[in-house]
């Protein structure tokens, strides 16, 4: 019988330690975020991501619309959705679409998508161009300030956790009045999943408790979204990106 020796022994103590740490911090926080997703606190820090300093100061001249994961996905027609709400409220304004194309081959490209799905939507298609160099937020901010005098007012159509992060790329990049158009998703109404009886009823069998339920995993998805955020406005903070 082989025999362990006693410096073996100390390193798998040391590494057994270690892993049992490991498995109490990833449990942790693990009760954490499952104890969170039962309150709205996910929310109003997603929230927050989308609003505060998102306000309109000026009519805006330009509206970007950020490209997102591309097209078809759902933050792509989210963002056409409410680009083409935004187009259509300021009807003087023109409109970028800011997304990585293949020029070569752009009618097949997202950005090419997008643009139909905002000429879909009743956006002049005279008033839409393309920013297709940048393969970031920060690389598609420098980008349209080179191409735009810095007194012209922007309005940033994007997703609600990205929206920070690109009003302050913008701002850096040398543009002075900066707003956002965040791009909120809409809940259905839950009572709609409950029959009448069940409407009625004051309390419910916790399988029929349709908000608590869709919530908890919203809400975990949006701890999930707002922590990743997190790190990228760190990053690009260190990188002095914004």
């Amino acid at each position: 019988m082989k025999v362990i020796s006693p410096s073996v022994k100390s390193v798998l103590r040391k590494l057994f330690r270690f892993v049992k740490g490991l498995l109490m911090v990833a449990g942790t926080i693990f009760t954490l975020m499952i104890a969170l997703s039962l309150t709205d606190k996910p929310f109003w820090v997603y929230y927050w991501l989308g609003t505060s300093h998102s306000q309109i100061e000026k009519t805006p001249a330009y509206i970007i619309v950020m490209g997102g994961s591309g097209m078809p996905s759902g933050d792509g027609m989210m963002r056409c959705f409410y680009g083409s709400a935004a187009a259509d409220s300021f009807p003087q304004a023109r409109v970028i679409i800011a997304l990585p194309a293949d020029v070569k081959n752009f009618g097949k490209s997202d950005s090419h998508r997008m643009f139909t799905e905002l000429v879909q939507r009743g956006v002049d298609s005279t008033r839409i161009s393309f920013e297709t160099k940048g393969t970031n937020t920060i690389t598609q901010a420098r980008n349209i300030a080179g191409n735009l005098s810095k007194n012209n007012s922007i309005l940033i159509v994007t997703s609600p956790e990205h929206m920070l992060r690109s009003v302050l790329a913008f701002k850096k990049a040398g543009f002075e009045f900066v707003g956002g158009w965040p791009a909120f998703e809409t809940a259905l109404d839950f009572d709609l999943l409950l029959t009448k009886a069940e409407r009625k009823e004051k309390f419910r069998t916790p399988q029929r408790q349709v908000s608590l339920r869709y919530n908890m995993w919203n809400y975990l998805r949006y701890e999930i979204i707002t922590i990743r955020e997190f790190f990228a406005l760190a990053y690009y903070k260190v990188m002095g990106y914004i």
